[in-house]
């Protein structure tokens, strides 16, 4: 399903002595994007990263981590705390849940350690496998994997990864 965006436009006329704005929306088409591309704000420097004071050092060594995940591999959130030298595979988890920097640091790329699609958005496995009471619909890790499918990373009909030699765990 492809994304929409909404761009703000500026127009010439005004109405009653105030400027108007346009809205309007456009399809994002349905192919890969280079995420290096992205125009989205990351921050590099020491003190743009004290700004943002609820983003721990910790999380900020996860996103700059996974930020290295090439397109079309995943990698696992314990090999992520190996390649730091620190943290869990839960702490890993959190973080990303909680990923303030989506599609830059893209998330959607790290499955759990037995090779499971894992979590997305909170939610933790899909269909009859989803684990996290009623609330849980399995909607948005079958998202993940659809977004993995489109990168070429495809997984078994009960959430697991087809192939292992997409698994990248590159070390920090």
């Amino acid at each position: 399903m492809p994304a929409t965006r909404t761009q703000l436009r500026s127009m010439k006329g005004a109405i009653n002595g105030h400027k108007t704005i346009t809205l309007t929306a456009s399809i994002v088409q349905e192919e890969m994007q280079d995420l290096s591309d992205c125009k989205m704000h990351y921050p590099l420097s020491e003190t743009e990263c004290n700004a943002l004071k609820r983003v721990t050092p910790h999380r900020w060594a996860v996103y700059d981590f996974t930020r290295t995940i090439p397109c079309g591999r995943v990698t696992t959130y314990k090999d992520i705390c190996v390649a730091l030298g620190q943290g869990l595979p839960r702490s890993v988890g959190s973080t990303l849940r909680n990923n303030p920097f989506v599609p830059f640091v893209p998330c959607h790329r790290t499955i759990a350690s037995n090779l499971y699609i894992g979590g997305f958005f909170g939610e933790w496995g899909t269909g009859a496998n989803a684990r996290g009471g009623q609330k849980n619909t399995g909607l948005q890790c079958n998202r993940k994997m659809e977004m993995l499918a489109q990168e070429g990373v495809e997984f078994s009909a009960n959430g697991y990864l087809a192939d292992e030699s997409l698994l990248w765990a590159a070390r920090g």
